[in-house]
């Protein structure tokens, strides 16, 4: 409701009121701000929906995929297609780089979920150009979301080698119980995997990087650290089956507490 102008006694004034000039810009901003705040609101809602559904799936990845498991992470994986296309509209044309870091947490959840599916099912991993097709809805996949995805892909390669060892009793792409792959025979197990990873992490230059504000920039430090204490774990781990792998019994689970009197970084959970 307009307000009404008053003299000095508090009576209404019979002076025919003027609009300002200035009042129509300024309903304009607050149109405009209403609906800033309202598409990011959108955007990080749908992104924290998508970082749950991702640790879903994570959680029940392993090399096998029960024919149930997979019906379940289907279902999950449209579920993330359609909260990707509900944002769609909002992240067009400069909007994209505008709300980057309000969508960037569910991207980047998105990526380590597709890339250990990816790696589970052919034991290699996923590229640039591959993953940024399967983000839906002609969203951009940026450099930094998709490399950071993948340090965080090392978490979940640790996790599940270490409870393939704990279980299985050898290193998953091993060929023996040993964890030893055959010298013969040019192939790959998951620690050679994460020992590769780690040689590209370690000479990644970021420091050439324009932006300041870059998410990688800005996280690439702390990832790295973890990543760096994800494939010492698996090291360690491998070490103790291999040197003292005849000497335990069926389900002994690899001890990790001794780390040579350094101190332990947290390893990021769920």
């Amino acid at each position: 409701m307009a307000g009404v102008k008053r003299s000095y006694d508090g009576k209404a004034s019979t002076d025919a009121t003027t609009t300002s000039p200035f009042m129509s810009m300024f309903e304009t901003f607050r149109n405009e701000l209403d609906e800033h705040h309202d598409r990011r609101e959108r955007i990080i809602k749908a992104s924290r929906d998508i970082t749950a559904l991702s640790k879903k799936m994570v959680r029940q990845l392993k090399i096998d995929i029960p024919s149930n498991v997979a019906k379940e992470n289907s279902a999950r994986l449209s579920s993330i297609d359609d909260l990707f296309l509900s944002i769609s509209s909002d992240l067009q044309a400069i909007n994209a780089w505008r709300y980057q870091r309000q969508v960037s947490g569910g991207v980047q959840e998105f990526m380590e979920a597709l890339s250990f599916q990816h790696y589970l099912e052919t034991q290699t991993l996923v590229t640039y150009k591959d993953a940024k097709q399967k983000v839906p809805g002609g969203i951009g996949l940026t450099e930094d979301d998709y490399v950071l995805g993948i340090f965080d892909l090392v978490g979940e390669l640790m996790r599940f080698a270490i409870t393939a060892m704990a279980t299985n009793g050898y290193l998953p792409g091993s060929t023996s119980e040993t964890g030893e792959v055959n010298s013969g025979v040019p192939k790959s197990n998951i620690l050679t995997d994460l020992r590769s990873l780690r040689t590209y992490f370690e000479g990644l230059d970021t420091t050439s990087s324009t932006s300041s504000g870059s998410a990688l920039r800005r996280d690439v430090e702390k990832k790295m650290e973890v990543m760096k204490t994800c494939v010492e774990k698996v090291e360690n781990a491998v070490y103790g089956m291999i040197v003292r792998g005849r000497e335990r019994p069926k389900g002994w689970v690899p001890d990790l507490a001794d780390d040579g009197g350094r101190g332990r970084e947290p390893v990021e959970s769920y």
